[in-house]
């Protein structure tokens, strides 16, 4: 038998009261690959990710993470999950970038050093070092979503499920997030995300959720840079032609 998927929902259901929003929704992401799921408002996008990082259980059906129900292993599960939720939740206002990465480093188990180390990486990455020490509410919205990114690849999950992550991020954020999402991918992780229409992102295979159930859309579109200038550079001579 080969290598079990990364992640699998397997005959998903799930109502609420009585609206029936997943229908035997069957998914496999595979190591490495990137998956997207698109729709209207309403149609269950965020319910499905919900039910696949374990926030929400489904009325019928299974998840696996690596070949096993994650009920089995939930601690090593969160502990390679990296999960953006829709809006603009999970930061502390009144803390700054760096405290705001602290806490969610603490909370995903990280030693102090290791944490220290991937603070400082990430706030490289999404170019957040000068804001590091800043405030979360002295941020505008563009800024609060990198900070969110940032928390989220943190602690170098395996598996990355992002709702929506577009939102408030100019071309420059769109692009780190492009580049880092490149990276997870080569080296073996996987990316699930949910969008209201397909994103360039990353290329992987897209789905259409309606009426409970999924449609495939084909393959999406990678992001192309030159040779000599990664997506970042692209978007920020972009921005300053304008």
């Amino acid at each position: 038998m080969g290598e079990a998927p990364l992640l699998a929902l397997e005959g998903v259901t799930k109502d609420w009261g009585e609206r029936p929003v997943l229908r035997d929704v069957d998914l496999q992401i595979e190591s490495g690959t990137a998956t997207g799921i698109v729709g209207n408002n309403g149609t269950g996008k965020t319910t499905l990710l919900r039910v696949a990082t374990g926030i929400v259980v489904a009325d019928r059906g299974a998840v696996r993470f690596r070949g096993a129900e994650i009920e089995t292993h939930r601690v090593r599960f969160q502990r390679e999950l990296g999960f953006l939720s829709a809006g603009d939740r999970g930061l502390y206002a009144r803390l700054t970038v760096r405290q705001n990465l602290d806490f969610w480093g603490g909370l995903a188990g990280m030693p102090g050093r290791r944490r220290r180390s991937r603070i400082a990486s990430v706030l490289a990455d999404f170019h957040l070092g000068e804001l590091a020490d800043r405030r979360v509410d002295r941020l505008s919205m563009g800024q609060r979503q990198r900070v969110r990114i940032a928390a989220t690849f943190l602690h170098e999950p395996s598996l990355v499920v992002l709702d929506e992550p577009e939102t408030s991020l100019d071309e420059v954020g769109v692009a780190l997030l492009a580049e880092a999402l490149a990276r997870l991918l080569g080296q073996g992780g996987a990316v699930l995300i949910a969008s209201p229409e397909p994103l360039d992102l990353c290329s992987g295979d897209w789905w259409r959720l309606d009426r409970g159930r999924l449609e495939p859309l084909g393959q999406g579109i990678p992001r192309q840079a030159s040779e000599a200038q990664s997506p970042v550079a692209l978007a920020t001579t972009s921005a300053a032609r304008r």
